[in-house]
């Protein structure tokens, strides 16, 4: 432990093999890429710049393993101050583009870093932190925690529950819940939730070992369906956002790893006219494109790179919800519907029972309503690009005046939260 002066070995011997992992990543990286003579940013602070701000300015900071490598690169220890006139050293390596790919100049495979890889430089350029786009001046950045952080330091900001970085276990002995008469194994805090929902109780093991990609539709500079009701501007993504995930709080409850593919800071939202904006992101903190076809790449490239290295972990079932809201003519009244791709067997059996779920819940509580949802087939790119089973939801038609108090009477979107997330546990217990 001599060679590692900026730990204790106390700290190590504790269980902090993240730190001791991250030493050997680092010396390893930088053998493995000096053939491709990649060396790292160079930066000089600013004045009134620490560590956490130099991390945010270059987005850095989401990765606890940058902090580390910043920390030990630059010989640093906690509580130091940065000298103005000094350069240090960035966990961000600096490739010479090939001209050809990212993935080629790198080293790598995966498509989906490579899409991340390029976001990063893109959004650098967009900050003025770059001074030319790395295709024209032939040098790549590639962040340290797109090399070695997320599968071999196992400290990707969502591990074991994929819904938020921040999650936390708050109680680990039985507790009665207050707003329902299920007994709680324990609570976990989600921040992703807001304040109001961030406190979750768990019920049940059930879904244990089952990864659930949540995709909320369009976001970012694309709302999705619109209309207008009593002077409030009504956004499909705002909509479908707060039902998607009210629907991951469920299925969390029942110990279901589970990841918002489209993320927002909104958290669970109780008011009637939901605020639209456009700060919408992709897991994790990836801009969403203007582009409808890089968008919907986007979506199913973290979806498939996600899935592999669970699948790699031994999963037990692995699959997909996306969830939209129509738009038609407003006179076209339209009952929650569902697409599974055509010839994809374990999408459609999931389809079919959380269509019977919905219509045996409207039988009990409204019983003369009736009830003309459909399951049907349909060629669209996450249905078909995605390697898990995939269920494409619609919830009803935005422009209908009947169809829209689903969406704004919040009991009715907790509602449907809850009939989905019954229906994919019946469907488990099958």
């Amino acid at each position: 432990m001599a060679n590692l002066p900026l730990f204790h070995s106390q700290e190590l011997m504790a269980g902090n093999n993240k730190i001791f992992k991250l030493v050997i990543f680092l010396f390893l990286g930088l053998l493995g890429l000096q053939s491709q003579a990649a060396d790292y940013l160079k930066i000089q602070p600013k004045k009134g710049d620490g560590i956490g701000v130099i991390l945010n300015r270059y987005e850095l900071a989401s990765f606890d393993c940058n902090k580390d490598s910043f920390m030990m690169l630059n010989n640093l220890k906690e509580g130091d101050f940065l000298i103005l006139s000094k350069w240090y050293k960035l966990p961000v390596y600096v490739f010479e583009y090939n001209g050809t790919s990212i993935r080629s100049t790198v080293g790598i495979e995966d498509y989906g870093k490579a899409i991340r890889i390029q976001a990063y430089n893109e959004k650098m350029l967009e900050l003025g932190l770059r001074d030319e786009d790395f295709r024209k001046n032939k040098v790549l950045w590639v962040p340290f925690h797109e090399m070695y952080c997320s599968d071999d330091l196992e400290i990707e900001p969502i591990s074991s529950v994929g819904v938020d970085d921040d999650a936390s276990s708050e109680i680990d002995h039985k507790e009665t819940a207050d707003d329902e008469d299920r007994v709680a194994l324990k609570y976990e805090i989600f921040p992703i939730f807001g304040k109001e929902y961030e406190r979750t109780p768990i019920y049940s093991t059930q879904l244990e070992g089952h990864v659930y990609y949540l995709i909320s539709g369009h976001g970012g500079p694309d709302p999705g369906a619109m209309t207008s009701k009593d002077g409030h501007l009504l956004c499909e993504d705002e909509y479908a956002y707060d039902v998607t995930l009210r629907l991951a709080r469920n299925l969390l409850q029942h110990s279901a790893t589970v990841y918002m593919i489209t993320r927002d800071d909104d958290g669970i939202r109780d008011q009637e006219y939901l605020e639209s904006d456009k700060d919408e992101t992709v897991w994790f903190n990836q801009e969403i494109p203007l582009n409808h076809v890089k968008r919907l790449k986007q979506r199913s490239a973290k979806v498939n790179e996600l899935y592999e290295k669970h699948k790699k972990e031994g999963a037990k079932v692995q699959r997909v919800i996306e969830i939209h809201i129509d738009s038609r003519y407003e006179e076209s009244k339209v009952d929650i519907f569902f697409y599974y791709y055509p010839g994809s067997e374990q999408g459609k059996a999931l389809a079919d029972q959380m269509l019977s779920t919905i219509k045996s819940e409207y039988e009990e509580h409204q019983k003369n309503r009736g009830y003309k949802g459909v399951v049907k087939s349909r060629d669209l790119h996450t249905l078909r690009e995605s390697k898990p089973p995939v269920v494409y939801i619609e919830l009803g038609n935005i422009t209908n005046s009947f169809d829209q108090r689903r969406l704004l009477i919040v009991n009715n979107r907790q509602a449907i939260a809850n009939w989905l997330a019954q229906g994919i546990m019946t469907y488990q217990e099958d």
